[in-house]
């Protein structure tokens, strides 16, 4: 699973702009508290951080096999060389939030987290509050419509690939497309996903077209839960989510 995320990873930015030369960001690791917790982040900061203000934020938000509390990014050896080539790609700094095990992205803990990891973010670098992107797999699919309907005012589009309503119980879906009103989104699902029933994603567009929201939405026939393997032929995916500004 750690391949194939790195594998979206890679080729979604590489497909999102040309190359620039030789130049290679960085990859870091830090920290953010919540209450008397700390957690571990990865961030990466694209070479024109070093002579460009108001860059755009990615948040990438992970699926359930790559919990943890080290980070899930390779950043050492030829692995780490690999990744940190594909950023350099994207004109754009990176988060890289890990959720810790037993937890998912709703739980109010890492809520907060992410929140806090975004702001510090955008105060250390002067990021541009109006092209903050928000893209999710699996469970991170999910962290996506939660963070997406608590905070709509926070993202500039969002992307959920085999995703679904992080909301458990009652109007699992209209509820959650009134929260996030008009912020353009694009949803990806395999129609014969045996884990994240393809139905998530219909409702989720569904409620979101009724409510006046701005949506885009791709499944594939005969298609699993490794649906991202087909999201990386969208060439147009990352020209459009840099497009888009609150």
């Amino acid at each position: 699973m750690q391949k194939d995320l790195l594998s979206v990873l890679g080729n979604l930015l590489t497909t999102a702009v040309s190359a620039n030369g030789k130049q290679q960001g960085k990859i870091e690791s830090r920290i953010v508290s919540v209450d008397s917790n700390q957690f571990n982040y990865q961030i990466y900061l694209p070479p024109q951080l070093q002579s460009e203000k108001n860059l755009p934020v990615m948040i990438f938000l992970h699926g359930i096999r790559e919990r943890g509390n080290g980070g899930f990014v390779p950043t050492a050896g030829a692995a780490g060389a690999v990744v940190r080539h594909y950023f350099s790609q994207l004109p754009a700094i990176v988060l890289l939030p890990q959720c810790r095990q037993g937890s998912y992205w709703s739980d109010p803990v890492m809520d907060e987290m992410v929140m806090r990891l975004l702001a510090q973010t955008i105060e250390e670098f002067g990021a541009d509050v109006r092209r903050v992107y928000l893209i999710g797999i699996s469970m991170g699919g999910y962290g996506v419509w939660h963070f997406a309907s608590h905070y709509s005012e926070n993202f500039a589009a969002l992307v959920s690939i085999c995703g679904g309503s992080s909301i458990r119980s009652g109007d699992r879906f209209n509820a959650l497309a009134q929260n996030i009103g008009e912020t353009p989104a694009w949803l990806f699902h395999g129609a014969d996903d045996p884990i994240v029933p393809v139905g998530e994603s219909r409702q989720i567009v569904k409620a979101l077209e009724a409510n006046g929201g701005s949506v885009k939405y791709n499944e594939y026939k005969n298609v699993g839960h490794n649906v991202w393997l087909n999201v990386l032929g969208e060439k147009d995916l990352l020209p459009w989510l840099l497009a888009q500004k609150r």
